[in-house]
């Protein structure tokens, strides 16, 4: 399993399927000879066509934890051994300042960004396979924030920074699984709908959001799965516990492989500007 460019016979899971860019992985890895299995959210046409290429699917609500753990049951039922447990969930609600916003509808975006997908992951780690060449793989996806203050979108950005490091912790505790996290930057997803709701309470984010989406400047599906597949088919210690950008990072490069083997830091959560000091006390 995992063998660079060849998947037929391997098991993947793809959590919230009918996201734009979940079921575009799918739709390539069913193509790749992968045996799929997912959960979606709401019918829709993506659910409708993914089913009808084989892929089995189940309802799962990442903000009710009955819903979470009746999933994880159905999916270890029908996926006993998986290779790659892809978690596609996101949303921007609530798009408003902090102090500002429902708290009930901040802490669930919290559940359906954070603690929901790392619910399913401690549900089905357990089932992942462990006797592959370079051991299974655990794919999130990030957002911005990470370099700056995303102003209005906080439970957004504090749910992805969560997973950045958690994604470090679970490669420091589980040597024999990979956990990588990527950022596709902007790409025309449902997920913007929330920006275009909110409007005004999004600040200069809307006018950004509708200029970015009427451009060429976004990511194509193509170039994020093309990075998925190369994350997925590479050794642990060049990706696991790191985060990655589709549009700033070379990767597939073997350069950057080489670095990233002999940096344990990069593309991790650190402080900025750890090595200034006073000098003669000034």
């Amino acid at each position: 399993m995992f063998v660079r460019g060849e998947s037929v016979g391997s098991s993947a899971i793809i959590i919230s399927a009918s996201s734009d860019i979940g079921s575009a992985i799918g739709r390539s890895w069913i193509e790749r000879g992968w045996n799929l299995f997912g959960t979606y959210r709401t019918e829709s046409q993506a659910v409708e066509e993914l089913s009808s290429w084989g892929m089995k699917m189940g309802r799962c609500d990442l903000s009710n934890q009955r819903s979470i753990l009746d999933a994880c049951v159905n999916l270890r039922a029908l996926c006993p051994q998986w290779d790659a447990l892809v978690l596609c969930p996101g949303t921007q609600d609530p798009v408003s300042a902090f102090q500002e916003c429902n708290f009930d509808e901040w802490e669930e975006s919290l559940k359906i960004n954070f603690t929901g997908p790392m619910r399913i992951v401690r549900e089905l780690l357990p089932t992942r396979r462990v006797d592959s060449k370079l051991g299974s793989c655990v794919l999130f996806f990030a957002g911005g924030g990470t370099n700056n203050a995303t102003v209005n979108y906080s439970a957004y950005t504090v749910s992805k920074i969560a997973l950045i490091k958690m994604c470090e912790l679970l490669d420091a505790e589980i040597p024999d699984c990979r956990f990588v996290i990527v950022g596709p930057g902007w790409v025309k997803t449902k997920i913007h709908e929330s920006t275009l709701k909110a409007g005004v309470r999004a600040g200069p984010s809307y006018q950004k959001t509708l200029d970015k989406l009427a451009s060429d400047e976004c990511t194509s599906f193509e170039r994020i799965v093309a990075c998925c597949d190369w994350l997925v088919d590479s050794p642990r210690e060049v990706v696991s516990g790191r985060n990655f950008s589709v549009v700033y990072d070379p990767w597939g490069n073997e350069i950057l492989a080489k670095k990233l083997t002999e940096e344990p830091h990069m593309y991790k959560l650190r402080r900025f500007g750890n090595d200034w000091v006073l000098k003669n006390g000034s």
